[in-house]
């Protein structure tokens, strides 16, 4: 009878490889995390303290309601330019997306390559020459600057990201659509967007874990209405009553574990989104 390769010494040191390397990596991305949701539950004076019993308390965030209120004003400011965002870049990204899948000429196979390149400079590059048309328009310290920004930043890798999804949809589909008279935008709305779901689930992910975390923008933009979670977390660090290590902890859970949370309960929409494309025939 023959042998399992898998039982096999070299194949049980290649599955005890594959095993040490998955451990590292989820070493790696969840002890740090694993390390501030414990100290948020931990009272301050123990937070780096050695040899003490771990005892959970709330302390750490009654004391930051009670403290940081605008903290929970910053996490609705960015809850509502999340969504913004995020709305906005995917309508963007699939109508950009169709075009580029359903016609074909010279400027958009430039402009292709003109938006990867845009995608590639870092953002503060973009940002400064921003600031003087912002303040003109009497956008700055708003919300719609933010999603402007954000949308903006994510619609050239979401336009990619849906092209590639809409080619795999059959033309014969578009074609059917128009024998029995229906107008583009029919197509688009009754044929595109119920069979690219899930590449539009796939950039909403994206942007909406992007938009929750930055900072560059909403620093540069925003300095009291508009101001996100990201910035009043960074006030906390600059206090000049000196850092409540306990409340911060419980504040960068707060704004963590939500985004998280997400993350883990999309990312089987996430894969199959991004690999739609690679496996329809």
């Amino acid at each position: 009878m023959p042998t399992d390769p898998a039982f096999t010494p070299s194949g049980l040191m290649r599955l005890l490889g594959k095993a040490v390397a998955v451990a590292l990596v989820l070493a790696w991305s969840l002890g740090p995390i694993a390390l501030i949701v414990s100290a948020a539950f931990t009272p301050e004076r123990d937070i780096f303290a050695t040899g003490v019993a771990w005892r959970p308390t709330f302390e750490n965030f009654v004391a930051l309601w009670q403290r940081w209120g605008d903290f929970f004003t910053g996490l609705a400011n960015s809850f509502i330019v999340t969504v913004g965002a995020t709305l906005l870049a995917v309508l963007t990204s699939t109508l950009a997306g169709f075009g580029y899948s359903r016609w074909r000429s010279r400027f958009l196979s430039g402009s292709v390559f003109a938006m990867i390149a845009l995608r590639l400079l870092p953002p503060i590059v973009t940002t400064l020459p921003l600031f003087p048309i912002v303040n003109a328009l009497g956008l700055n310290d708003t919300h719609a600057v933010l999603i402007i920004l954000y949308a903006a930043f994510f619609v050239s890798l979401g336009t990619m990201v849906m092209r590639t999804f809409i080619d795999q949809i059959p033309r014969e589909l578009d074609e059917a659509a128009m024998m029995d008279g229906a107008s583009q935008a029919q197509i688009f709305r009754r044929v595109i967007l119920p069979l690219s779901a899930q590449g539009m689930v796939a950039v909403a992910i994206f942007v909406i874990v992007y938009a929750w975390n930055e900072f560059l923008f909403a620093f540069i933009f925003t300095t009291k209405n508009a101001k996100t979670a990201p910035l009043v977390l960074s006030e906390m660090i600059g206090s000049l009553e000196g850092v409540e290590w306990g409340v911060l902890f419980a504040a960068t859970t707060v704004q963590l574990l939500p985004i998280l949370a997400f993350v883990v309960l999309c990312q089987r929409h996430l894969i199959e989104g991004l690999t739609a494309g690679a496996t329809k025939g």
